[in-house]
């Protein structure tokens, strides 16, 4: 087994972190969006545009992918864009404070799903973030909440990220993780093109809307799914999901920054709380976690995963 430097550990963190503010500095650009499209359209054409041009640069390493990187990248593709899509419908009943705390549950679910299904016990410090990180999360994106429909649909959404996360985290280190990431998006956009295709394709109607979506296609889609990727083959996943929780965080930032909001106290304790909890996924793990991270690594359990995830 290779061990790993610090600054091997680092790197691909500060990737997460990158792609996570990029994710951050969709949602005031998407509310514009969606007030002159259709969701399904907005998903349709944005991941259709990621495709073509992750085909384009990614061509030759897609052509090369053998059938085993093939079959992954289209099951992480179909948990991805099912995982969107459930998002999407939950928001038409839910408002989008809440949807957004639903949804940032996937770094609770992700060690407790990978403990259920694949013996994964987490070590002690990841709990202790996933419960700040949701604490943060609850301040941020909570103004009371009720359920139904909308948010049953929302939550089904919120399993399906943290499925992807743990699936990206153990077949990315064995398969090429740009042709992954690549396959993905085309699995991605295929499906959402389907479920457009009944009622039509509308397309934006400013020359600022086709920039933001262009914005949303390839960068906050394609560069940030290779990204997402290549970091998630160097990184335990739950490590990866905590950090990707400081999303709202940036998503504040950004509205601030740009769409014209107002710094609140409940903005500034619920980042700190983000913040720490990034901090203490990502302090250096005690020898006896790396050894326990050595025990999850194992062939077996990469070989039970696989199986289990081929049956869904």
């Amino acid at each position: 087994m290779t061990t790993r430097t610090p600054t091997a550990h680092l790197l691909p963190a500060l990737g997460l972190i990158l792609v996570t503010a990029v994710w951050g500095s969709t949602f005031f650009l998407t509310k514009n969006l969606l007030e002159d499209l259709q969701a399904l359209d907005f998903l349709a054409l944005r991941f259709t545009i990621a495709a073509l041009a992750g085909s384009v640069i990614l061509g030759r390493r897609i052509i090369k992918a053998d059938q085993r990187t093939w079959a992954r990248g289209a099951s992480a593709g179909l948990l991805y864009f099912a995982a969107q899509f459930l998002q999407t419908e939950g928001l038409k009943t839910t408002d989008a404070s809440i949807s957004g705390f639903i949804t940032g549950m996937y770094v609770v679910l992700t060690p407790v799903v990978g403990f259920l299904l694949f013996s994964n016990r987490p070590a002690a410090r990841t709990w202790i973030a996933v419960i700040i990180a949701t604490g943060g999360l609850t301040i941020l994106s909570l103004n009371g909440l009720s359920y139904g429909i909308g948010e049953t649909l929302t939550l089904g959404g919120a399993l399906l990220y943290a499925l992807h996360i743990l699936v990206l985290g153990r077949w990315a280190e064995r398969d090429d993780p740009l042709a992954l990431a690549a396959i993905q998006l085309i699995v991605i956009a295929v499906l959402a093109d389907i479920t457009a295709a009944p009622g039509g394709y509308g397309l934006p109607t400013s020359a600022a809307n086709w920039a933001c979506l262009l914005y949303m296609a390839l960068v906050a889609a394609l560069a940030a799914l290779v990204i997402q990727t290549w970091a998630q083959s160097r990184i335990p996943a739950a490590s990866a999901a905590v950090i990707m929780t400081t999303e709202p965080a940036f998503a504040s930032l950004f509205a601030i920054a740009l769409g014209g909001e107002h710094l609140t106290g409940r903005l500034a304790i619920g980042g700190t709380l983000m913040l720490s909890a990034m901090l203490v996924t990502e302090l250096r793990p005690s020898a006896d976690e790396r050894k326990g991270d050595a025990r999850r690594s194992s062939p077996e359990d990469q070989a039970s995963f696989t199986l289990t995830a081929q049956k869904g």
